[in-house]
C-alpha cells in the first residue's frame, strides 16, 4: 500500500518561505513512469495542480507558480518537497501530494492524465502575520 505524508508548518507570515515536504512508503519515487506532484485547495475552493518532479527527477511546474516555487527530492529518504517563495495570505490552503500518472512530452506536462492514484491527507498551512 502506497502511502504519503506531508509534513511542515501550519503558519507562515508573508512573504516568507512556505516549505512542506512529502514522505512516500510502499513505492519508491524512481519508480518509473510515475511522477510526484503537489496540489492545493485553497478554502472554498477547487482543488489547483502547482507542479511535479518526474521518477527521473525532471520538474514541471504550473505557470501560476513557476517564478515563486520549486520542487526537490531526497532519494535516500524518499521524499520530495515544495518550496513556495515570498508567500501572500491567498496562498492559505490544504497542501497535498499524490502520486501522479502523468504525461510529459518535451517541456510539455499533462498532470494527471491517467490520474492521480495516492494522496497525502494534507496539510493546512496559513499565511498570516
Amino acid at each position: 500500500q502506497v502511502q504519503l505524508q506531508e509534513s511542515g508548518p501550519g503558519l507562515v507570515k508573508p512573504s516568507e518561505t512556505l516549505s512542506l515536504t512529502c514522505v512516500v512508503s510502499g513505492d519508491s519515487i524512481t519508480t518509473n513512469y510515475y511522477a510526484w506532484s503537489w496540489i492545493r485547495q485553497p478554502p472554498g475552493k477547487g482543488l489547483e495542480w502547482m507542479g511535479s518532479i518526474t521518477y527521473g527527477g525532471n520538474t514541471f511546474y504550473s505557470p501560476s507558480f513557476k517564478t515563486r516555487m520549486s520542487i526537490s527530492r531526497d532519494t535516500s529518504k524518499n521524499q520530495f518537497s515544495l518550496q513556495l517563495n515570498s508567500v501572500i495570505p491567498e496562498d492559505t490552503a490544504v497542501y497535498y501530494c499524490a502520486r501522479d500518472q502523468g504525461v510529459y512530452s518535451g517541456n510539455y506536462y499533462y498532470p494527471g492524465y491517467y490520474g492521480m492514484d495516492y494522496w497525502g491527507k494534507g496539510s493546512l498551512v496559513t499565511v498570516s502575520s
